[in-house]
């Protein structure tokens, strides 16, 4: 233990870590930079801050304050001891609705504040797109701002007081009239007031520098304003009283089409004069998809607000009326209008990735002009990018002037870092011709700092170093940030990663095969950090059970980052710091599309443990579960089903049995079907086969095993709808596709019996090689039934997930992998394509549930509502993950976990579901922890289905 390390744990009662681990997690932001941390403190209140700067201050090293670590210019990592305040300074501390102010510290998310306020008819006017996880605290030092700061300004606007720690440990209040200025502040200013008065810009979005000028006497002398925006750099944040406003009782949504984004900022200042809440733009090239929107090539999203829902939508209706558009849409419906602003919110990290699919990164994210200058500083913008053969696409505040773009800069050669610099520099020196901010939102960080000499003249830089010298004489806080810059292109996060690809298993085809672009994917905007599920979404149920970074998809990004970069983590794939990371991982594919960027940590972790594991002897669950399909077809070669079920009631041999499978205690072992689905396919009578289409159904481990009742209810829906029902072949060679069993003379003569497996177990435990021989041995079954234009209908979500993303990228060299994962289809995709004249039976019934994960990830509902919709299974299924996951629920240390995740969004919908809902649950894990933890029996869509048949 070091000297610091051991001073700071005597002095603080907060969590004080050292390790590897809580210092990868904090080497990065949401930035191109990394800085490797001494160590990461988590005070508890104010006197441990206090404690942290004296014991950091007797020893030189310098104190970075961090919140939700979403920055975008690098201003929250350091090499000194970071200061986290999420884990325990979070709290609200008092609301006032009648002052309209709120006492806040500096850790509390932004929309913890939003839903205290919301009951007194009150909010926080700024609102970022993070603002389900960036903290008030960092908003505060970067004075942030958001959609609505056409009304509500930034959140400078919107701060009363202030409870700040200097280096030196002095507790000051900051408020107007000089309040708690430091000595030596009053003098600077008065000595200077000329150039105060007349050197800095006049504009909305003006964040760059110091905000020296919210000192002058005619501005109130207000030192809690002139605090906002200096990024940690003065002081310490340990509470805040801010201001809350009134917003309209009633809104709407105009959204306005324009042919490109030129011609919609242009628009954007005309509609200002209308009174709008929020001119927002944005063009095509980061739309995933048009569906909803009006016709164009870039929009503007203008919120209007009024008492009431028809007077809204008439000030939306002016706004159209006001703007030359190509076309136009008005919303008024609050899920519509959520809908359309979630489209806005993902785009910082949309942004990330090009059409084509090439990187693109800050570091250009949000310079600001006067409104007006708007449309012409985007063409000399567009102009410098063709210049310098870059490409970045703007988007963000038009009715601020402010513009958010990512740009493909080559930041991993000589060369390409080179033009980076270049092309910064020049548009430094465009944004000041058009009389703008380098920093309109995120602050200057190291990404622009270096350049605000060119903006406010060395001068006025020098007026800024003096002023952090008043506040902080030792350059304690966050050295190298707004004065004394480190240079825009040192410390660069990609420095670090290897040159050449790593090797690797997977084909990660969206990466080019590697494994190092696949990582990078992550650019820190943090929404797996998100403490509640938006609608359907997934991600990231191990974060909100535990609520440590380390269980975030982005906390596992980082570390795998630092296993590539080997400085701090050193010994590669074993790393038992990433292992431990990826432990609590569920592999529910969540952040696979509910991660802006599409981060794919099942895949990563699947990977991770491939090698980890590789010459050695892996956890007792990997053997029990992973191979849980040989374990149940021995079972049923034997017949032994009945046997297995009566031993494992007997509770002392169940105990043994599990201790020795490494399954919780905590869990019971899940009985087998006394008959399998294949069984009774074979020995049913078959009527007539209709004359419908052929499809062939995937006979999965879970349905053959453990719940063949979903295989019967299936066989029963598809050929009541009138399709040819087939199983699978069952033997290598030229099999006969139609019957499941192919028994001609020919064929057991030439060809070896096998059964069909995704191999989902095997890749959820990282034993890939063994996966890869099971795929291919399916792909040689199914060869026959891929000569065929039959498709596969397979009803357990996370085996069609398997063999939808998981075949083809695991087997990216067989191109059979890839035409099997093309015929995969859900039960209700089978329905709606080929049987599309069927009419379900009318059930008419309440449904709840949940959707499962991976039909939400990778396969998509959209079929299944449909379906349910023309049953009359009325209601909407909830979020999130059921925590079972597959292997992971029942492995020994997980149930806690599990059973939380399940508490978040499963159980709660379950016990408020109106008397007579059917609960649905597709996935076998679902009915098992549904049944484990609230002995309720959920039921697949086809079995419900079959019943309404009879």
């Amino acid at each position: 233990m070091t000297d610091l390390e051991a001073a700071l744990r005597r002095a603080v009662r907060g969590e004080v870590g050292f390790d590897v681990t809580s210092r990868a997690l904090t080497t990065m932001d949401a930035s191109n930079y990394r800085r490797v941390p001494l160590g990461v403190v988590a005070p508890r209140d104010a006197d441990d801050v206090a404690a942290v700067l004296e014991v950091c201050r007797e020893r030189g090293v310098p104190v970075v304050a961090r919140g939700g670590g979403t920055s975008i210019a690098g201003q929250a990592t350091g090499t000194g001891v970071v200061l986290d305040f999420t884990r325990h300074m979070n709290r609200l501390v008092g609301l006032d609705p009648e002052a309209r102010t709120a006492v806040v510290q500096p850790g509390l998310v932004l929309d913890r504040l939003q839903e205290a306020a919301a009951p007194h008819g009150l909010r926080f006017g700024p609102d970022p797109s993070t603002h389900a996880r960036c903290t008030l605290g960092g908003m505060i030092g970067n004075n942030s701002c958001g959609s609505h700061s056409v009304a509500w300004g930034t959140t400078a606007d919107s701060v009363r007081e202030l409870s700040v720690l200097t280096a030196r440990g002095r507790r000051l209040r900051l408020g107007r009239e000089w309040a708690g200025a430091p000595e030596g502040l009053r003098e600077l200013v008065d000595g200077d007031l000329a150039r105060l008065r007349t050197g800095f810009p006049d504009l909305p979005r003006r964040i760059s520098g110091y905000a020296l000028d919210a000192l002058l006497p005619e501005r109130g002398a207000d030192v809690a304003r002139s605090f906002c925006g200096s990024e940690g750099t003065l002081g310490v944040l340990t509470e805040a009283v801010v201001r809350l406003v009134e917003p309209p009782r009633a809104r709407a949504l105009a959204v306005l089409g324009y042919a490109d984004e030129a011609g919609a900022a242009e628009a954007a200042a005309g509609l200002l004069p209308l009174g709008p809440l929020t001119v927002e733009g944005m063009a095509v090239d980061l739309v995933p998809s048009t569906e909803g929107l009006p016709r164009g090539g870039a929009w503007l999203f203008v919120e209007t607000g009024g008492d009431t829902e028809g007077e809204a939508r008439a000030r939306a209706e002016a706004v159209v009326r006001a703007a030359d558009v190509v076309d136009a849409l008005v919303v008024t419906d609050p899920a519509g209008q959520r809908t359309l602003w979630r489209v806005r919110e993902d785009a910082s990290g949309t942004a990330t990735r090009m059409p084509d699919g090439a990187e693109a990164w800050p570091g250009w994210e949000d310079c600001a002009v006067p409104p007006a200058r708007l449309g012409a500083y985007l063409r000399d913008f567009r102009r410098l990018l063709t210049a310098h053969e870059l490409r970045g696409t703007p988007y963000g505040h038009f009715g601020d002037g402010c513009i958010h773009v990512r740009i493909d800069f080559d930041l991993l050669t000589d060369a390409g870092i080179a033009r980076f610099r270049r092309f910064s520099e020049e548009l430094a020196d465009v944004v000041v011709a058009h009389g703008g901010s380098l920093s309109g939102e995120h602050g200057d960080g190291q990404a622009r700092a270096e350049l605000l000499p060119r903006m406010y003249g060395e001068e006025t830089v020098a007026l800024f170093e003096r002023a952090k010298a008043v506040w902080d004489p030792d350059d304690l806080l966050n050295p190298g940030m707004l004065v004394r810059p480190a240079p825009l292109d040192a410390n660069l996060r990609f420095s670090v990663l290897p040159r050449e690809p790593v090797d690797v298993e997977f084909g990660y085809p969206s990466d080019g095969g590697d494994f190092s672009a696949a990582v990078r994917r992550c650019v820190g905007v943090a929404k797996c950090r998100t403490t509640s599920v938006s609608g359907s979404g997934v991600m990231c149920p191990s974060f909100r059970a535990t609520g440590d970074e380390a269980h975030s998809t982005r906390g596992r990004a980082r570390l795998l980052h630092e296993m590539l970069a080997g400085e701090l983590v050193t010994d590669g794939w074993r790393s038992a710091e990433v292992r431990d990371a990826l432990d609590l991982c569920l592999s529910c594919k969540g952040c696979r599309s509910d991660c802006p960027v599409e981060v794919d940590m099942a895949t990563y972790k699947a990977e991770f443990l491939h090698h980890h594991y590789a010459g050695r002897r892996r956890p007792a669950a990997h053997y029990a579960m992973g191979w849980l399909p040989v374990w149940l077809r021995w079972a049923s070669r034997a017949r032994v089903a009945p046997v297995v079920n009566a031993l494992a009631s007997v509770r002392p041999l169940a105990a043994v049995a599990k201790r020795l499978g490494g399954i919780a205690g905590e869990r019971e072992v899940p009985r087998l079907a006394g008959e399998t689905f294949s069984r009774w396919w074979r020995g049913r009578r078959r009527g007539a086969l209709g004359d419908g289409d052929l499809v062939v159904l995937w006979p999965d481990t879970f349905t053959e095993h453990l719940s063949p009742s979903v295989g019967r209810a299936a066989v029963r829906v598809l050929e009541a709808a009138g399709l040819r029902v087939a199983l699978p072949p069952t033997l290598r060679g030229r099999a006969v596709v139609g019957d499941g069993t192919s028994r001609s003379a020919l064929t057991l003569l030439t060809a070896r019996r096998g059964r069909v497996c995704c191999g989902l177990t095997y890749v959820s435990t990282g034993q890939l090689d063994r996966a890869r021989t099971v795929m291919r041995r399916t792909l040689d079954l199914m060869a026959p039934v891929l000569e065929t234009p039959a498709p596969v209908v397979v009803l357990e979500p996370s085996c069609a997930a398997a063999l939808r993303t998981d075949l083809p990228e695991l087997l990216h060299d067989d191109p059979r992998a890839a035409r099997l994962a093309a015929r995969v289809l859900t039960f209700a995709e089978a329905l709606e394509r080929h049987a599309p004249d069927w009419t379900p039976p009318a059930l008419d019934r309440p449904v709840t549930g949940q959707t499962h994960c991976h039909q939400h990830a990778v396969l998509g509902d959209a079929a299944d509502r449909r379906l349910r919709e023309a049953a009359g299974l009325t209601g909407e299924l909830s979020g999130g993950c059921c925590g079972l996951a597959g292997n992971f629920g029942f492995e020994d240390g997980h149930y806690e976990v599990s059973a939380a995740c399940a508490e978040d969004q499963l159980l709660p919908a379950v016990r408020e579901a109106p008397d007579g809902a059917v609960v649905l649950a597709d996935g076998f894990s679902c009915r098992t922890q549904l049944e484990q933890l609230a002995g309720v029996r959920g039921r697949h869509l086809a079995e419900v289905l079959a019943e309404g048949l009879e």
